[in-house]
């Protein structure tokens, strides 16, 4: 008995894993729009952000300047 889920972009149902190459969504369209939310940074994670290396690090070969 396929088991059938909510497609978690639109809330349509969403058919079973063996018959639906886009599972857990219920089209391509709903999977690529989830997709595009991650791209934009639409789904974030609480607290400050770590390891994109936007913070430089001195390697101690720069001189200070008076």
């Amino acid at each position: 008995m396929p088991v059938e889920r909510l497609c978690p972009t639109c809330q349509a149902p969403a058919a079973a894993r063996a018959t639906n190459e886009a599972w857990p969504f219920c089209s391509d369209r709903c999977r690529l729009q989830d997709l595009g939310r991650w791209f934009g940074e639409g789904y974030r994670i609480p607290g400050e952000r770590a390891g994109d290396g936007s913070g430089a690090v001195s390697n101690g070969d720069e001189e200070d300047a008076p």
